[in-house]
């Protein structure tokens, strides 16, 4: 898998609301506005401890996805977790299952207004959904920041309604008089016992299944490891809140053989308790309500299905023409082909039945998603890095798989057997179009590895080449390593590659106080086994110990050696290049222990995409000195150098101990210049008039920092 060039990478702007709008949005349509009656004629008043019995079995799903999009934010979610984890067969079938099921439920929300707009006017419903898909499907089009736009205002408008509406309601259901009314449609709690029960459980799970929807966008997010998983958790809470709390005003304002028949529950209720408000306004307002419901949920499935056909093409799976972007940057094709088979739906089927039946298939996915975070975490693959790591594994993993599989079950043989049907025709199209075309295997072989079976290396430099795209995790002390790396600077090429090792490992050696041929003999044997990233003319070597030791850097700068890359992956290479010897100028050899690996992988993807800029290798080259070969690999605004002179307002820092000086922040002097001497800093370290001083810091802090060089 190659690395995804800028020009082909969904561009990164989606903020927590972001995510949030679209989550939230994914799930409230007929779950709340439509299932609440048919739900209560399977288990009587108890219908709202379902809901929440249901919102509680959808954590595992949340958990595990959230695990998966922060370790892998690529387009496709579902998709690219099942396929890199199990393999590209199962992967075909969570593709393409996931895309039916989407654009199904997708069409149904849209179908699902005209049962809210009936109570005012008499409207043609299905050409109304097709002007809404085309309208949506444009938004797409456009760009994911226009369609987020549009889903926000939709979201906050729902949850302004819907917060309104559950504040009246409570103050409806608990007053004095109802009391005693409100005991007897209470009685008989469970109906239809506990088979009745969990029956509805299943039957109003769907209504949070949009919930995870979110992970097809997790390549365009902003921060993914922070704003994908508090933003589903926050998406869920509102959606619980809403569901159970609305349900209960349900059952204890409305008669209870009504409310089982009635289809549009939130307004009955609401016309009890609202009609304070002058005219139809309180119906009016749910209304509003119900349509940002359904059409943030349209919206929105098209959105996250239009992701499905992007990933999988740039997998091989579908025709390369559905991985292309188009002039706004967005997977265009993948958008019209949604949008239009989701017109043919709205058109030719009965979209409702059909709907149902995928929910179970949604279940299976969340099933497999769950085992997905298993054989990842005990794949052992280093690269495997989430930001957010599920609680309680493997128990939680676990127990969704139970209980998503006993919810399928329940919800009857025709879901069942649509469910095999899709899963069979995905194998299909997999043995007959994508099995030619591919080469890799999932994380599941890694689990046989370690049992004696074959393993997938190219998944493990996926997961490297993910990592150079995720960059550096808040808090990564890159600048404060890099800061204080060694430096050891040539001017003649008469010196070849195994003197520069032997170079670097003796000032490692020194530095960490570790075996000076323990350290040559590891990374000597890297060098053997052809795994230094090579390309645009530097060489990064990187080895682990097994002492806890922090992150040491040495930087070589070379006027040009040649080395053989023959059996060396290749940082930046040309299509059709088979260049064997590489001219190199710079050298990076990194040491850090196993006890943190995921820093030391971060620290290497970090300075691989720095290194692999164009302009590097310029910048490397003109350096004058030493601090200017560590500031190339600094971010400059996270950096700056003071020189302590009478001169400006680095005065006072003469005569003081370090320990004693006031710096913005958390501001940290990581090098002393003494004498064209390297001095490393300590608290009581004497700061000389004519020192040079490097600091790092957060980008405010330097900012101020850069004043004190003005007299």
């Amino acid at each position: 898998m190659p690395i995804l060039r800028k020009t082909n990478r969904l561009k990164k702007e989606l903020t927590l609301f972001d995510v949030y709008a679209i989550s939230t949005g994914a799930m409230f349509s007929s779950g709340f506005f439509l299932l609440p009656g048919l739900a209560a004629a399977q288990t009587g008043p108890s219908v709202f401890l379902a809901y929440l019995a249901a919102g509680i079995c959808v954590l595992p799903a949340l958990f595990s996805v959230a695990e998966l999009s922060t370790a892998m934010p690529r387009a496709g979610g579902t998709y690219y977790f099942v396929d890199r984890s199990l393999g590209p067969a199962a992967g075909t079938i969570g593709g393409i299952g996931s895309w039916f099921a989407l654009v199904f439920k997708s069409a149904f929300a849209l179908i699902g207004m005209g049962a809210y707009l009936a109570l005012f006017m008499d409207v043609p419903i299905i050409p109304i959904a097709i002007a809404l898909t085309i309208v949506f499907g444009i938004l797409n089009i456009v760009g994911a920041k226009e369609t987020t736009g549009l889903q926000k205002i939709l979201v906050a408008a729902l949850v302004v309604i819907l917060a309104f509406y559950l504040v009246q309601g409570v103050s409806s259901i608990f007053s004095i008089e109802l009391v005693e009314e409100n005991r007897e449609k209470m009685t008989p709690f469970f109906e239809f016992g506990a088979v009745g029960f969990i029956a509805t459980m299943g039957f109003v799970f769907v209504s949070y299944a949009g919930l995870t929807k979110v992970a097809s966008i997790s390549e365009e997010v902003k921060n993914p490891e922070r704003n994908i998983p508090l933003g589903m958790i926050l998406s869920l809470l509102t959606a619980t809140i809403v569901y159970v709390l609305g349900v209960y005003i349900m059952v204890l304002l409305l008669d209870p053989s009504e409310l089982k028949a009635d289809l549009t529950p939130v307004a009955t209720a609401g016309e009890e308790f609202m009609n304070w408000l002058p005219g139809s306004t309180g119906l009016i307002l749910i209304v509003i309500a119900a349509i940002a419901a359904f059409a943030s949920t349209g919206n929105a499935g098209i959105m996250s299905a239009s992701r499905y056909p992007l990933a999988m093409a740039r997998d091989k799976l579908l025709p390369d023409i559905f991985s292309k972007l188009g002039r706004f940057g967005t997977p265009t094709l993948a958008t019209v082909i949604t949008t239009v088979f989701m017109i043919i739906l709205l058109v030719t089927l009965e979209v409702e039945a059909v709907a149902k039946l995928a929910s179970a298939f949604e279940l299976l996915l969340f099933a497999i998603l769950c085992f997905a975070v298993i054989v990842m975490r005990e794949s052992k693959i280093e690269a495997y890095d989430p930001g957010f790591k599920s609680p309680w594994y493997p128990w939680m993993q676990v127990s969704g798989l139970i209980a998503y599989l006993v919810l399928i079950v329940e919800m009857g043989v025709m879901s069942i057997l649509f469910t095999l049907g899709l899963a069979v025709a995905s194998i299909l199209w997999y043995q007959y179009y994508g099995k030619e075309k591919i080469t890799r295997q999932g994380a599941i072989f890694h689990v046989h590895a370690r049992l004696g079976e074959r393993v997938d290396r190219g998944l493990d430099r996926e997961m490297r080449i993910i990592l150079r795209e995720k960059g550096l995790r808040k808090g990564d002390p890159f600048e404060e390593v890099l800061a204080q790396a060694l430096v050891i600077d040539h001017n003649t090429s008469e010196v070849d590659y195994n003197y520069i090792v032997r170079e670097a490992t003796e000032k490692l050696s020194d530095r960490t106080d570790l075996s000076f041929d323990e350290l040559f003999e590891k990374f000597s044997s890297v060098q053997r086994s052809g795994n230094i990233p090579l390309g645009r003319g530097v060489v990064l070597n990187h080895v682990r110990v097994q002492e806890e030791i922090s992150p040491v850097i040495v930087l070589v700068r070379v006027p040009g050696i040649k080395i053989n890359t023959d059996g060396y992956e290749m940082l930046t290479k040309k299509d059709g290049e088979d260049s064997k010897v590489e001219k190199i100028r710079a050298g990076i050899f990194l040491l850090s222990s196993y006890q943190n690996s995921a820093l030391h992988l971060r620290i290497l993807a970090h300075l691989a995409e720095i290194v692999d800029t164009t302009e590097f290798i310029e910048r490397w080259k003109n350096a004058q000195k030493e601090d200017e070969l560590r500031e190339i690999l600094l971010r400059d605004e996270r950096f700056v150098r003071l020189v302590v002179s009478r001169d400006n307002k680095t005065e006072e820092f003469i005569g003081k101990r370090i320990k004693d000086l006031s710096l913005p922040g958390q501001s940290l002097i990581t090098i002393i210049r003494r004498n064209d001497k390297i001095k490393i800093p300590h608290g009581t370290t004497e700061l000389l008039e004519g020192d040079e001083l490097s600091i790092i810091g957060e980008i405010a802090d330097i900012k101020e920092l850069k004043k004190q060089d003005k007299s």
